[in-house]
């Protein structure tokens, strides 16, 4: 709000703001000269931060959501201040439009709430809250556990082909390590192994777990000499600073593998690398593992988070014992 002067039989006057004039400027927040900054500029500019700080995970993130919303936009880049609440609308139908299901629609729209957010915080634009009218929420998504006869029919499968008999192991080796994430195995080093004890720290929450070598989780690592003394499976085959796009590499062909190996079993839901760490929490419930221990033996930082893990077997079990009391009537 500028000034304003009233000039009265030749005399200036500055007008003094009203309590309510005053309360607008100091609630307005102020923004630099930089408005019109494009936000490919600006992710970009975000992303090689992210990376400088080893946050390469989260730079990724930032990077695909930027690719979604620039195949919305035809290629065509936009200023920040284009971001309003019509456009986010209109982005979020063309995702709906193209089958992306609505748990990935609201990730990237939560990705580039963040980004609009870091912008607004640094004074690049206005917080116009363009996001009030779009669904970033995380719903429900399909079980991923499997039960342990599944287990064991993947253990015994046979005329797997080289990969599909890798990535069968490493499915493996992760339930067999209480649902060790791929990124933790990719990295693990020889050196994680003493005295018959595994130990190793999660890249996710930082947390370190032990766990006793059992001769299954051995067999696999026998089976799978790694041709990288730096590492203990197969997976960074080489140390050149190109690690994590080996390890993201080797994900997807394990993953790609798994798929063929659960349609051969003829699974009704999709085989994926993720479901051994669902399958061993959900197993070790059905067997009557109190809580504690299984979210302590999965490196959880709280209990919630393993109850969204068992919340679908917990329907299962009280569908079999609703079974059992109908069964109990009839005879």
């Amino acid at each position: 709000m500028n000034d304003m002067i009233l000039t009265i039989n030749g005399k200036s006057y500055k007008l003094v703001p009203t309590d309510e004039q005053l309360e607008e400027r100091l609630n307005t927040p102020s923004v630099h000269q930089d408005t019109n900054r494009h936000i490919t500029a600006y992710v970009c500019q975000l992303v090689n931060e992210l990376q400088a700080s080893g946050r390469h995970r989260t730079s990724e993130t930032y990077r695909s959501a930027l690719n979604s919303l620039l195949r919305y936009l035809a290629g065509n880049d936009i200023q920040l201040c284009d971001i309003n609440g019509a456009l986010m609308c209109d982005y979020e139908r063309y995702l709906r439009a193209r089958g992306v299901s609505s748990n990935s629609a609201s990730f990237y729209l939560r990705v580039l709430r963040t980004i609009y957010n870091r912008a607004v915080t640094e004074g690049l634009v206005i917080d116009r809250k363009p996001f009030a009218r779009v669904y970033t929420g995380i719903g429900k998504t399909s079980k991923r556990a499997v039960p342990l006869d599944i287990i064991k029919r993947i253990n015994n499968m046979d005329r797997l082909s080289p990969a599909q008999a890798f990535a069968r192991d490493i499915f493996l080796f992760s339930f067999y390590t209480r649902g060790m994430s791929f990124v933790d195995i990719a990295y693990l080093r020889p050196g994680n192994i003493k005295c018959g004890i595994l130990t190793y720290r999660r890249h996710k929450t930082g947390q370190e777990l032990t766990m006793r070598m059992e001769p299954q989780i051995q067999e696999i690592i026998d089976r799978n000499p790694s041709p990288n003394p730096d590492y203990l499976l197969p997976i960074i085959k080489r140390s050149n600073g190109c690690e994590r796009s080996q390890y993201r590499e080797s994900q997807r062909m394990v993953n790609c593998m798994l798929h063929d190996i659960g349609c051969r079993l003829q699974l009704t839901s999709k085989l994926t690398f993720y479901c051994a760490r669902h399958s061993w929490a959900s197993i070790a419930h059905t067997m009557n593992i109190p809580l504690p221990i299984i979210s302590e033996g999965m490196g959880h930082s709280s209990e919630r988070t393993t109850r969204i893990y068992l919340k679908s077997l917990d329907h299962n079990r009280i569908d079999s014992l609703n079974a059992s009391i109908i069964q109990a009537v009839d005879e």
